[in-house]
C-alpha cells in the first residue's frame, strides 16, 4: 500500500509540474515584444493610407478627363478658301453732283442748289494663314454744298425762306481690319466672310451764312475713333476676282470735336455710345481683287 501510494503522490507532481510549465510558456512573450508587433501591424495600416492616398489624385484626375466635354470640331475651318500667302486688293471712288437753277417741287420752290460729292478710297490685306487676312483701308470724301434760294410754302402763315449757305468738309479716315473668310459647304465660289474694324477718323469742315456784313462762319474739326463688326458675302467671278456684298452691324463709337464761330466763339461736343444692330443704309457693293 504505501509504495502504491508513492506512485500516485510521485504521478500527482509531475502533472502539477506539467501544467506549470505549460503555464509559463503561455505567457513567456514579453510585453515590450507584444507591443513591437502591435506598433508593427499599425504601421504597415498607415504606410497602406498614405499609398492610396498619393493614387487617389491621379485616379481624380483620370475621371475629369474622362467628364471632360470635348469641344465639337464641325471641320468649318479646314477647307481652304483662300490659301496662306495670298494678297488682296481693292477700292472705291465716287462722284455725285448737283446743279438747280430756279426748281420748283410741290411745296418746294425756287431752288437755286448747286453741290457735289467726291470719295475715294484704296484698301489691301494679306493672309497671314488660310483663310484669315490683316489689312488697312484708307478714304477720302469731299462735300460741297451751296444754297443760293430755297421757298418752302406751307400756305399763306407758313412759309420759311434760306439763302446764301455755303458748306464745305473734308474726311479721312484709315481702318485696320482682320477678316475671316469661311467657305459654304464644300465650295470654292461662295463664301461667307467676317471682318472686325478699328477707324480712326478726321474731318474739318466750314460753313458759312448771309453775305457782306451779314456774313458769318464757323469752322470746325472733328475727330472719330469706331471699333466696329461688318459681316459679309463674297461670290469669285473667276481666281483671282470676286464680288462683295457687306452690312455695318455697329460697335462702339467715341466722337470728339471742336468749332470756332466768327473766329470769335468757341465751342466743344464729344458723344459715345455703342450700338449692334443691322443698318440696311449700310450696304456695300464692291469688288476685290486676289494676287
Amino acid at each position: 500500500m504505501q509504495r502504491i501510494t508513492s506512485l500516485l503522490l510521485l504521478g500527482l507532481l509531475l502533472i502539477m509540474s506539467a501544467h506549470k510549465l505549460h503555464a509559463q510558456e503561455l505567457i513567456s512573450v514579453p510585453v515590450p515584444q507584444q507591443q513591437q508587433a502591435d506598433s508593427l501591424h499599425r504601421n504597415l495600416t498607415y504606410t497602406q493610407m498614405i499609398e492610396m492616398q498619393a493614387h487617389t489624385p491621379k485616379v481624380s484626375e483620370k475621371m475629369r478627363q474622362k467628364r471632360h466635354i470635348q469641344r465639337i470640331d464641325r471641320e468649318a475651318m479646314k477647307s481652304v478658301f483662300i490659301p496662306k500667302g495670298q494678297w488682296m486688293v481693292g477700292g472705291e471712288i465716287s462722284w455725285n453732283e448737283w446743279d438747280n437753277d430756279n426748281l420748283n417741287y410741290l411745296v418746294l420752290k425756287n431752288i437755286e442748289f448747286e453741290g457735289h460729292t467726291f470719295s475715294a478710297g484704296p484698301y489691301f490685306g494679306y493672309f497671314v494663314a488660310n483663310n484669315i487676312a490683316l489689312g488697312g483701308r484708307f478714304s477720302y470724301k469731299r462735300y460741297f454744298m451751296n444754297l443760293g434760294q430755297f421757298d418752302l410754302n406751307l400756305g399763306e402763315d407758313l412759309n420759311i425762306s434760306l439763302d446764301d449757305l455755303y458748306y464745305l468738309e473734308h474726311n479721312y479716315m484709315t481702318t485696320g481690319f482682320m477678316r475671316s473668310y469661311m467657305p459654304i459647304g464644300r465650295s470654292n465660289v461662295f463664301g461667307f466672310f467676317a471682318e472686325v474694324q478699328l477707324t480712326y477718323g478726321y474731318t474739318e469742315g466750314k460753313n458759312t451764312t448771309g453775305r457782306g456784313e451779314t456774313l458769318s462762319g464757323t469752322y470746325e474739326r472733328i475727330h472719330n475713333l469706331q471699333l466696329g463688326f461688318c459681316p459679309g458675302l463674297t461670290v469669285f467671278a473667276t481666281d483671282f476676282m470676286a464680288s462683295e456684298v457687306s452690312v455695318n452691324m455697329g460697335g462702339y463709337r467715341i466722337k470728339w470735336g471742336e468749332q470756332e464761330t466768327n473766329r470769335i466763339e468757341q465751342g466743344k461736343a464729344r458723344t459715345s455710345g455703342a450700338n449692334f444692330k443691322l443698318n440696311l443704309f449700310s450696304v456695300k457693293l464692291g469688288m476685290t481683287f486676289f494676287l
